[in-house]
């Protein structure tokens, strides 16, 4: 009997994966309450809320009055509008200014301790703006009524600011994160093992491959995010859990009692580490393949004929570049043979040359999958990091501040991408890298397999997200998902009670043995003293 070609083998698996697929369990829409948080994070939740809401079930959506994204009115959404005091958007756009102007000229140490400081108490300031959005919701009376009223299957909240956790407990109810950063750090350290002998802190800028420096330096970040936890932040939550919560809790045991955590990475892009069942990994949540650009940018594409174009943007917290830096970034485009789409807000550079369109938006996942693009210059932000993978487009990243750095570390670790810092940034060292992302071919081929082990997976991360937020409706939580680790103390955890009690009874064995050989070597002693007399 001949053997059976590659391609039928894969056709008979297609079909039956089709046909497998009408057997999977379905469920009754459901009645979900989403306590989301604003700008990119949102654009995830988004993403799935569309797809929940095409599948029928209806949401609820909590947002504040002065919401930069989570729009009031939505055909896939009902909104529960709640006023908050004031935006952060000058405190954050003053950080932002500081941070680059910090990494771009130097500055003393006191003013880096000032910088942290300012950052953490815009954190702080951040936190204490949803802490009273949820104080509003939960003193009302009326508003507590409704929402119980609704009878909600689930809530679906991200813990970078972990008010929906403390709704969820107070409703009852299970808890889908969609999370990348909880209150302080990465998601994984208060869900996984996370041994920093190998695992880089956030903002450390190391990798898995750490000499012992590195980890004396990853060993002070991760000290730094637990200072944030316990000192800025912890005692804030705790008393909100006191206040709302029956018999108190503490918030990071609970954020461990979330059902699902759906993470906003995977380990294409991420290091491996050790998980948990209940962390489903939906990385490229987003990701689509590319649409037809508007006619007027696709003719611009089209005329850059085979040299292709770069598209650059620093996404939507950051409206420009120092000034200098932009017009030597200019300077280098306008040598460039490709065409150059840039979205930049801020002063127009004197060296702007006849191939760079300047434009306040661009579709960024349309042209990244447009086969003319050659290179992506960016910040690093998850979302375009995760994009740049899923099209197969190298990147030119210049991180500004947050995981930025980091992001495009785990590029460059892959030979995917380039770094430029801020503090080194000028024309020469912009043109040279940029020379070499974009004619090196091995980081083309790089950025490819990585794109080709992205997309390789049984399900779309959209598919695994819709999933295990319907499975959570299906049977009213997930709990025998959650590790049991949250509920005990951290000495348990360690097990140094258990090695306190070893080394006590080896101990007492020892000084036990030691005690009966004293005892026996004094008796034999006097015996022969005795003889001797």
């Amino acid at each position: 009997m001949g053997s059976m070609p590659v391609q039928g083998v894969c056709g008979i698996v297609v079909l039956l994966g089709l046909g497998l697929g009408s057997f999977m369990p379905l469920c009754d829409g459901g009645n979900i309450l989403v306590f989301p948080i604003d700008w990119s994070p949102w654009i995830n939740i988004k993403n799935l809320l569309v797809e929940l809401h095409a599948r029928g079930h209806n949401l609820t959506v909590i947002r504040a009055s002065n919401s930069f994204r989570i729009e009031e009115k939505s055909p896939f959404y009902t909104s529960i509008t709640i006023p908050m005091k004031k935006g952060l958007e000058n405190a954050i756009d003053n950080f932002i200014m500081e941070n680059k102007k910090v990494q771009r000229e130097g500055a003393s140490l006191l003013t880096v301790l000032k910088l942290i400081k300012n950052f953490f108490s815009t954190v702080f300031e951040m936190h204490e703006l949803w802490g009273d959005i949820l104080a509003r919701i939960l003193n009302d009376k009326n508003m507590v009524q409704s929402l119980l009223d609704a009878k909600y299957d689930l809530v679906i909240t991200d813990p970078a600011v972990a008010m929906g956790a403390i709704l969820a407990k107070y409703l009852k109810l299970p808890t889908v994160f969609t999370v990348r950063w909880i209150t302080s750090g990465d998601g994984h350290f208060v869900i996984a093992p996370s041994p920093l002998s190998y695992i880089p802190a956030p903002g450390s800028g190391l990798t898995d491959k750490m000499t012992f420096i590195q980890r004396v330096k990853n060993f002070f970040y991760h000290g730094v995010v637990e200072y944030q936890q316990r000192v800025v932040l912890g005692p804030y939550y705790d008393s909100l859990c006191d206040k709302y919560i029956e018999g108190g809790c503490n918030i990071i045991s609970l954020l461990q009692e979330a059902d699902i955590w759906l993470f906003r990475s995977d380990f294409v892009l991420d290091f491996p580490r050790p998980t948990m069942p209940n962390v489903i990994y939906v990385g490229g949540l987003q990701c689509k393949p590319a649409q037809p650009l508007p006619a007027d940018l696709e003719d611009f594409v089209q005329s850059a004929g085979e040299h292709g174009v770069i598209i650059m943007t620093l996404g939507s917290m950051v409206d420009a570049l120092p000034e200098d830096l932009a017009d030597d970034i200019a300077r280098v485009f306008a040598k460039m043979p490709q065409k150059v789409i840039w979205k930049h807000k801020g002063k127009r550079p004197s060296t702007l040359g006849n191939n760079t369109l300047m434009v306040d938006w661009m579709p960024q996942k349309d042209l990244l999958g447009h086969p003319q693009t050659k290179a992506f210059v960016a910040h690093g932000g998850t979302h375009g990091v995760q994009e740049a993978i899923y099209h197969g487009v190298p990147v030119l990243g210049i991180p500004l501040f947050f995981d930025q750095y980091d992001n495009l570390l785990r590029l460059q670790e892959r030979g995917a991408g380039k770094i430029l810092e801020l503090a080194y940034a000028n024309e020469q060292s912009f043109e040279q890298m940029l020379k070499e992302v974009l004619y090196q071919d091995s980081y083309r081929q790089n950025i490819q397999r990585l794109s080709r082990l992205h997309r390789d997976q049984p399900l779309a991360p959209m598919d695994q997200a819709v999933f295990w937020v319907e499975y959570v409706i299906r049977h009213k939580g997930a709990p025998h998902l959650r590790t049991e680790a949250y509920k005990m103390p951290w000495y348990s955890y360690h097990s140094l009670d258990v090695l306190l009690v070893l080394m006590t009874a080896v101990t007492v064995l020892l000084l036990s043995a030691f005690a009966v050989l004293r005892f026996l070597c004094c008796r034999c002693r006097r015996k022969s003293k005795t003889k001797q007399h």
